[in-house]
């Protein structure tokens, strides 16, 4: 098998088929105009992982946040990726006033298991129904698409994806939509956007370093991976 057959990522079909969305395509060096609609949004529930309902819009009614919302927690991308978000230090966001607050499209059981797996200490909630993802308008088609382009991917596609099914086989359920992607936003505080990225795939999350430098927070360094120190 080559390196670059390596790298691609083909997972596995879900048993049941999803409903598509709309996906608006956004690049990093030119991004189409994007409104929020606030009306639809603002009080829809996510779950925290007690199973608490947190109303969406009390978010970042106070405060700038950084919303990230990311694919399935089996998904070795988004593993990776959150656990980059985990090494922000904690002083970073404070001293810029922002919060971090990742959302996942899982059922709020596996919130907890997922953090600990992990190592990310930060808020995490779900929104299971992918309310928010919808109207986000957060794609929901699985492409082919190569680790290379993200930065943040430390595991080997091939393994990665192995693994993934691995957990699948031994709780018998699905932690989350296979095909859906994500996105990142910065919001408030209040109802103002001040950043959004639509993943135009499974890997096309937007590099830390880059968020964290439109929301106002110093960036970091990630010694573990030397590949993501300069983004």
């Amino acid at each position: 098998m080559s390196q670059d057959a390596d790298d691609d990522i083909c997972e596995p079909e879900e048993g049941n088929a999803v409903e598509e969305v709309d996906d608006m395509r956004m690049s990093r060096t030119m991004e189409p105009e994007y409104s929020v609609n606030f009306n639809k949004i603002r009080d829809k529930m996510v779950f925290d992982g007690m199973g608490n309902q947190i109303r969406f819009g009390d978010i970042y009614a106070k405060q700038k946040t950084v919303i990230i919302f990311i694919r399935n927690f089996l998904d070795f991308v988004t593993q990776d990726y959150v656990e980059d978000l985990g090494l922000i230090p904690v002083e970073y966001l404070q001293e810029a006033d922002v919060r971090l607050v990742v959302i996942g499209c899982a059922p709020y059981k596996f919130i907890n298991n997922f953090k600990q797996s992990i190592k990310y200490n930060y808020t995490l909630y779900c929104d299971p129904e992918r309310e928010i993802y919808s109207i986000l308008g957060l794609s929901a088609k699985f492409e082919h698409a190569s680790v290379r382009s993200n930065k943040h991917v430390k595991q080997n596609a091939v393994m990665g994806v192995l693994r993934g099914m691995w957990r699948i086989m031994r709780s018998q359920e699905w932690e989350g939509d296979n095909k859906q992607n994500g996105g990142s936003f910065i919001i408030g505080p209040g109802e103002e956007v001040h950043f959004s990225h639509i993943d135009k795939n499974q890997v096309d999350q937007i590099p830390i370093n880059e968020l964290l430098e439109r929301a106002g927070v110093q960036p970091v360094s990630f010694p573990r991976d030397p590949r993501v120190l300069k983004l």
